[in-house]
């Protein structure tokens, strides 16, 4: 739960502290805790939210908004490149580069396993927003991947 949070807020004692808060707020609520998923589960997405709370609370985190008549990219239609020479560690360490929503999407969707409609759900955002960040946030890390 630390490395969820830690991936989010890139803050080692901030990570520590909301890990342990939300170890408190589960104890607290084991009662709510219905069995329909995993305690695993349960515990992951208190963390993902607390993380992303606390980060909102810093003004970090900004959801960018799609303009009127802008086309949504399709993010599933990538270029042809050729990664095979890289290494998960360089991978992860220039996500953690990448602005903090750019950050959290793709720590969501690629590290997390949570698919576009949880995201929406845990940012709170719009499908098409979710879409447009996924894209720009790929693009991002493409750009800075094409570097080393």
């Amino acid at each position: 739960m630390f490395n969820v949070s830690y991936r989010i807020l890139s803050d080692h004692a901030l990570a520590e502290d909301i890990m342990q808060e939300c170890f408190l707020k589960a104890f607290k609520k084991l009662d709510s805790f219905s069995g329909k998923v995993t305690f695993g589960a349960w515990l992951k997405k208190i963390v993902v939210n607390a993380s992303i709370t606390e980060l909102k609370k810093t003004n970090k985190y900004s959801v960018e908004s799609i303009s009127d008549g802008m086309e949504i990219p399709d993010w599933e239609a990538e270029e042809s490149i050729n990664y095979d020479h890289l290494k998960a560690e360089h991978v992860l360490k220039t996500i953690q580069t990448l602005k903090p929503n750019y950050k959290i999407i793709l720590t969501l969707f690629f590290i997390e396993g949570y698919d576009l409609e949880e995201i929406t759900g845990i940012l709170n955002i719009t499908n098409e927003n979710c879409r447009t960040m996924m894209s720009r946030a790929k693009e991002s890390l493409r750009n800075k991947m094409s570097q080393l």
